[in-house]
C-alpha cells in the first residue's frame, strides 16, 4: 500500500505545534509496524528555517512550472530519507522563503501552491499512492482538487482520501474573491466549498474526503455539537458518517525519562522516587525557589491562551497559593496573561515562578521534576502534554474535554484505578478542587505512588493509533 502524507509541517523539519508531532511520528510507526508493505511518503513545503544539516543530504527529484489560475511558478522537488519514511520538500523561495510558517498577509495562495505543487508532482515522480492523507486546512485543497481537477485522469481516480482535522477552529475562510484568481475553482466548484457566504476549504475537504479524522474520539464527537463546531456543525453533522477519531501518540523514544539527555538524572519506574527527587531540586534551582522536597510542584507548559483554561487559572490561583505548593510556568501568549504572571510572581516569589519562553529541553526538566501537571483546557483536540508528563511520573491534573477525556481517566482512591484527576464542568472552583484532591493523595505517600506509577505505565506510544489507522486505509 502506499500512502501520502500531505500537511504544512512536521518534525524535525518545520514544527509550531501537534501536527508537526503527528507528521514527524505516525509515518515512520507505520512503517514500523507494517514495514516492506507499506511505502510512505510525507510532503511539506521546503521553509527557510529547514535546518541546513537536513538541507546538505536532501536529493533533488524533479523540476517544473506549477499553473495557479494564471500564474506559472516554479517547484522544485527535493528528498530526505528519515526512518524508513521519504519527505518531499516543495521548494519556491517567493512563498516559502519567509521567517514564520504561517501569519503572512498571502497564505491563501501559499498553500493554494503547495497543493496544487502536491497534485503535479505525482506523474513527474511517477508516484501516485492509494491513500491520500491531508491534514488540516493547508492542505485541504489537494483533497478538493482531486475529486474536482483531476477527477478525470485514471491514476488520480484509484486514489482514496483521508482528511484530519488537528483543531477546527482554523478553517480556511476566505472571500469569494479569490475563488478562481488564486485558488482556481470555478463558479461550478464554487458550492463544495460555500459556507456561511464565504470560501470555507475545510468544509471542501469534509465534502471531497473519503473518511474524516480527528486526533481523539471524544473531540470527533464534540465537533459535531454547537459548542465546540467553530462553525462547522451542521456539515459535520450531514457528513457524520465519515468521522472517526483516533486519538495521537508521543515518540516515546524521545519523551523517555530513562534516557533523556535533558535530565539531570534518568529515571525508570523502579527508580522514580530517587530520579524525580532530583529533578525536582534541580527544578527548584533552576526556577529560583526554595528547595523543599516536600512540597508539590504544580506546573504548565502551554501556550498562554484563554482557551488553554488561564482563566480559570487566574481565578482560582489565590487559592491554590494558600496551600504548601509551588507553581511554576513555561510558556509564552497573550499579552495579559503574561503581565498577570509576572505580576503574581512578584507577589509570591517563594511561590510562583515563570519563564516566558519556549523551549524544549526545560519544558522536559518541568515535566521530570514537577509533581502535579495542571491541563484545564476548554477545548483540547487531543492534547499530547498530559501523556508527555505521565511517562515523566507526573500527575496530570486535566478538563473532561477532547484528547483529555480519552487519555485521563479519574484516579479510584478505594479500586486504585485512574491515572490521574480530572474535573468536569469548565469552572475554576472545580479545577481547583481537582488540584486540590491531588494534593491531598500526593501527601498520602502510599497513594501516591500508585497513582504515579499508573501515569507512567500508561501506553501513549503512536503503536496503537498507528494499527488503528492502518485498519482505517485498508478498509479504504
Amino acid at each position: 500500500m502506499k500512502i501520502l502524507f500531505v500537511g504544512a509541517e512536521a518534525l524535525p523539519f518545520a514544527s509550531t505545534g501537534g501536527l508537526a508531532d503527528v507528521l514527524g511520528s505516525l509515518p515512520a510507526a507505520l512503517k514500523r509496524a507494517k514495514g516492506d508493505d507499506l511505502d510512505i511518503r510525507v510532503v511539506l513545503p521546503l521553509y527557510q528555517s529547514v535546518n541546513e544539516k537536513y538541507r546538505k543530504d536532501m536529493k533533488l527529484e524533479a523540476e517544473f512550472q506549477v499553473q495557479l489560475a494564471w500564474r506559472s511558478q516554479y517547484c522544485g522537488i527535493y528528498s530526505y530519507d528519515l526512518q524508513g519514511v521519504t519527505y518531499y520538500f516543495i521548494d519556491n523561495e517567493y512563498y516559502f522563503s519567509r521567517g514564520t510558517l504561517y501569519g503572512n498577509f498571502d497564505d491563501a495562495e501559499r498553500f493554494a501552491f503547495f497543493c496544487a505543487a502536491v497534485m503535479e508532482m505525482m506523474p513527474k515522480l511517477d508516484f501516485y499512492p492509494d491513500v491520500l492523507h491531508a491534514h488540516d486546512w493547508q492542505s485541504a485543497l489537494t483533497v478538493i482538487y482531486l475529486r474536482t481537477k483531476y477527477s478525470w485522469i485514471a491514476e488520480y481516480q484509484k486514489m482514496r482520501c483521508v482528511y484530519t482535522i488537528h483543531n477546527i477552529d482554523y478553517q480556511g475562510i476566505y472571500d469569494f474573491d479569490i475563488l478562481g484568481d488564486v485558488f482556481a475553482l470555478s463558479d461550478l466548484e464554487r458550492p463544495i466549498v460555500e459556507y456561511n457566504g464565504k470560501i470555507n476549504l475545510t468544509k471542501g475537504a469534509i465534502v471531497c474526503c473519503d473518511r474524516l479524522t480527528t486526533v481523539s474520539q471524544r473531540y470527533a464527537e464534540e465537533i459535531q455539537t454547537d459548542y465546540f463546531a467553530s462553525g462547522l456543525q451542521y456539515i459535520l453533522r450531514m457528513y457524520s458518517g465519515k468521522v472517526m477519531g483516533i486519538v495521537n501518540g508521543i515518540d516515546v523514544d524521545y519523551y523517555n525519562p530513562a534516557t533523556d539527555p535533558a535530565l539531570l538524572e534518568t529515571y525508570t519506574p523502579r527508580t522514580v522516587e530517587k530520579g524525580k527527587a532530583k529533578n525536582k531540586a534541580e527544578l527548584q534551582r533552576v526556577f529560583g525557589l526554595p528547595e523543599s522536597p516536600n512540597t508539590p510542584i504544580v506546573a504548565m507548559v502551554s501556550r498562554l491562551a484563554s482557551h488553554k483554561g488561564f482563566d480559570l487559572v487566574k481565578y482560582a490561583m489565590e487559592g491554590l497559593l494558600s496551600r504548601d505548593v509551588q507553581f511554576v510556568l513555561l510558556g509564552t501568549g497573550e499579552a495579559e496573561l503574561e503581565s498577570f504572571f509576572e505580576n503574581l510572581q512578584k507577589r509570591y516569589p517563594e511561590k510562583v515562578s515563570i519563564m516566558l519562553a519556549y523551549n524544549k529541553d526545560l519544558s522536559k526538566q518541568i515535566y521530570a521534576g514537577a509533581d502535579i501537571f495542571l491541563m484545564p483546557s476548554k477545548s483540547e483536540p487531543c492534547g499530547l502534554a498530559q501523556m508527555i508528563a505521565s511517562r515523566y511520573g507526573t500527575v496530570p491534573v486535566v478538563h473532561e474535554v477532547g484528547g483529555l477525556f480519552d487519555t485521563i481517566h479519574p484516579f479510584n482512591p478505594e479500586t486504585k484505578e485512574g491515572n490521574g484527576v480530572t474535573f468536569y464542568g469548565y469552572d475554576a472552583m472545580d479545577m481547583l478542587d481537582a488540584v486540590i484532591r491531588t494534593i491531598d493523595i500526593y501527601n498520602d505517600h502510599d497513594l501516591w505512588k500508585v497513582l504515579r506509577s499508573n501515569a507512567m505505565k500508561m501506553d501513549f506510544s503512536w503503536a496503537s493509533s498507528a494499527g488503528k489507522y492502518l485498519d482505517m486505509y485498508e478498509g479504504l
